[in-house]
């Protein structure tokens, strides 16, 4: 059967905005992530690369401002019509759903504390911009720091000695940034703008932070070479370098005082999206092994003949339906909700990413021989779901973090 929405209160606008991204992701991002999958990463960017045709088209539809406030010429969305919407896109390509969620962070992180300089300078040029000029990223792990950057309110994220170690001292009116951030920062390696997540007081250890804007056009700015790696390959990751870099004091959104709130914030954020991101993969998985099913003769009659595969199926099926209204119920209560309960947008995003890895694999199991082949669609799903167990924070580790502040009782 075709996807069923269960919530009978969707708009025929609400649907025909769904339909709309639904075909863009059919016929342009899924082909265009098949097509990048299979080439170095250096070629995946290059100038003539089909990667920046599908970004621009992006931008051109509005993909990359999703998240931004209507008032600045986002998209204005319900948190329901923004869970729709990236689920679709994630359907045809979490590589570049990931891209055009992370494009949009610097501009995302300003308009929640906006001021004119920030408006006129980052959001609302980011908004206007229709042909990909304008790209951020999300700079937060260094070499020696992964996961354990994310642990805002933890007893461990106070001590000196978990200090990162990329950090901005202020001179005047001008911060002076010195580090690196570590190899995963999604479109590290294309990006004009980085939300840089620095320590300023490492006595504080990562609570003495500070977020900032940097272009990544200044002198002192360089970047390693793109990440060759499992899955996501559409999706460009580098290193970025630090040395000596200024930038105006107007580009630190919060400072050591108020850094664990914003990244609690932010935290709460990108976990409820990839909550919304790998219901999109799992059904992608979910849909293609009951499409292969249908077609492939095994034992004189179709696969999906037979009891055995009958039932995965169901199983695939009910997993895709729990992550859809699961997250999609998080990410409804925490965009409302300040504070946000972070706990529930990291149970969101653990759930569904190791749903969507569960779904990938069986429906590799089910297509057999041929979901192993580079010429079949769910052995790159299967790729991109493992990728979730680790991106936004290890699951591992996040369900740590969720579970200091249950027994915490907040």
């Amino acid at each position: 059967m075709p996807y069923l929405d269960l919530n009978l209160n969707l708009t025929k606008e609400q649907e025909m905005t769904r339909k709309t991204v639904h075909e863009f992701a059919r016929d342009v991002l899924r082909p265009a992530s098949l097509e990048l999958d299979k080439l170095d990463p250096e070629d995946v960017i290059a100038k003539d690369s089909i990667f920046w045709k599908v970004f621009k088209q992006g931008y051109e539809i509005g993909l990359h401002k999703i998240l931004i406030p209507e008032i600045y010429g986002g998209g204005g969305f319900s948190p329901l019509e923004v869970h729709m919407l990236f689920e679709e896109i994630s359907w045809g390509s979490i590589d570049f759903m990931i891209a055009f969620g992370v494009a949009c962070f610097p501009a995302f992180l300003s308009s929640m504390v906006p001021n004119d300089y920030l408006v006129n300078t980052f959001i609302l040029p980011f908004c206007e911009d229709k042909e990909a000029k304008i790209i951020g990223c999300w700079a937060i792990t260094e070499p020696d720091h992964g996961s354990d950057t994310l642990a805002p309110f933890t007893a461990q994220f106070s001590l000196p000695e978990c200090a990162g170690s990329c950090r901005a001292r202020l001179e005047g009116d001008e911060w002076v940034i010195n580090g690196t951030k570590a190899a995963w920062v999604s479109c590290g390696t294309v990006a004009t703008h980085a939300a840089v997540y620095l320590t300023i007081e490492p006595e504080m250890g990562m609570a003495g932070g500070g977020i900032c804007i940097v272009p990544l056009d200044l002198p002192g700015v360089s970047r390693g070479k793109p990440l060759n790696k499992l899955g996501q390959r559409a999706l460009n990751q580098g290193e970025i370098y630090f040395d000596d870099v200024r930038v105006p004091k107007e580009n630190m959104l919060v400072e050591q005082d108020s850094y664990e709130a914003l990244l609690d914030i932010t935290l709460s954020t990108a976990n409820a999206c990839m909550g919304a991101f790998f219901t999109g993969v799992a059904r992608a998985c979910y849909e293609e092994a009951l499409e292969y099913c249908k077609q492939r003769i095994q034992g004189g009659k179709p696969l999906i003949e037979h009891q055995l595969v009958r039932y995965k199926l169901f199983h695939m099926f009910k997993l895709v339906e729990a992550c859809r209204y699961f997250s999609r119920a998080v990410m409804e209560f925490n965009f409302n909700t300040n504070p946000p309960y972070t706990q529930y947008s990291i149970a969101s995003k653990v759930f569904c990413t190791q749903a969507a890895f569960e779904v990938a694999n069986e429906a590799v199991q089910l297509c057999g021989g041929y979901g192993l082949s580079k010429e079949s669609t769910v052995e790159k799903l299967f790729r991109d779901a493992r990728a979730g167990l680790i991106e936004d924070g290890s699951n591992d580790f996040l369900a740590l973090v969720a579970g200091e502040a249950l027994v915490g009782g907040e």
